[in-house]
């Protein structure tokens, strides 16, 4: 394909990978305000919010620990020689402005932002932040017609409320995704979901509308291409939000975040899982729950960066 890109990241052999201001993959940093907007495709956006974390807060801290460990991805896939910046121009849109103190303005803020970068024709890629952060952008981006989800997690984000009916919190997203019309529980998918349980009500919830949960142990006894085969059969050739939790890994190669669950996949098969969604119509993706506090190494933030990389790479070669 010809090449078509405009913006190019600034490669390691011109500055080295430790100097620069640090940015999403050493891409260009493009305002909301700037004339340059327009000719962006993928827009690579922080969410620095985790006023939605019900216990092990930091979150908030993701994005900037994302854009110092991105700066070691190279502009070539590994295994598929595929070169994404060679096919779409991509930028750092900076972060989405949160109000620490007020969710709801929060939520509301997002909203807007990702409403504006929508009707520019750009296509968001979004580094959080707790889970909450999606259910703002899935208002933005299926304000007409609900979209299927692709989500890897080891927590279904299905229950109703937390603490005497508070009806925000990074356990509810998808909940209310669901009753606000924004997803087709149809065409729902949740993979690795594990660990001990409150009770019953989020899977209760999940069988009623029609929302396809493959547990862990599903997960490794069928491996994942059968399993991946099954996602792309549930969500078809129709538009589709991936969303990532960390936690989908195990804590053993991802222990920077908030909710740990043992038993998880290991760093391979959390990079191959996403190299089979190849060919599928994502109208955005966001990859979230990056705690920096509790992995100050960055081990973490990198693996999150990689996993950010292969999704850009799906989203533009499909």
């Amino acid at each position: 394909m010809e090449q078509k890109n405009v913006f190019e990241p600034i490669s390691g052999f011109d500055l080295p990978r430790f100097a620069g201001l640090p940015t999403f993959m050493r891409l260009p940093h493009i305002g909301l305000d700037d004339p340059k907007l327009s000719d962006v495709d993928v827009g690579l956006i922080g969410a620095p919010w985790d006023a939605g974390t019900t216990n092990r807060s930091g979150p908030r801290h993701g994005p900037r620990q994302i854009r110092d460990l991105s700066t070691m991805i190279r502009p070539q896939h590994g295994v598929t020689g595929f070169r994404p910046f060679d096919h779409k121009n991509c930028a750092d849109l900076g972060d989405v402005a949160p109000n620490p103190a007020n969710l709801e303005d929060t939520l509301k803020r997002f909203e807007n932002f990702y409403t504006k970068i929508l009707s520019q024709g750009i296509l968001p890629l979004t580094v959080g932040g707790d889970h909450l952060c999606s259910l703002p952008i899935l208002r933005a981006i299926a304000s007409k017609t609900p979209v299927g989800l692709i989500q890897f997690d080891s927590h279904t984000d299905l229950y109703h409320s937390y603490f005497n009916g508070q009806l925000y919190t990074h356990g509810t997203p998808f909940r209310r995704a669901v009753e606000e019309n924004l997803l087709d529980p149809k065409r729902i998918v949740q993979i690795g979901i594990r660990g001990t349980n409150y009770d019953s009500e989020d899977r209760d919830f999940a069988k009623n509308e029609g929302i396809r949960i493959i547990t862990i142990e599903e997960f490794f006894q069928r491996g994942i291409n059968d399993v991946m085969n099954e996602v792309r059969t549930i969500v078809g050739d129709y538009e589709t939000y991936l969303s990532y939790d960390i936690d989908f890994i195990d804590p053993a190669y991802a222990p920077g975040t908030g909710t740990p669950e043992v038993g998880g996949p290991n760093s391979f098969q959390a990079l191959e899982v996403v190299r089979k969604l190849t060919g599928l119509k994502l109208v955005g993706a966001d990859v979230v729950e990056i705690s920096p506090p509790f992995d100050p190494s960055g081990g973490t933030a990198f693996l999150g960066s990689s996993i950010l990389f292969e999704i850009l790479c799906v989203m533009l070669s499909s």
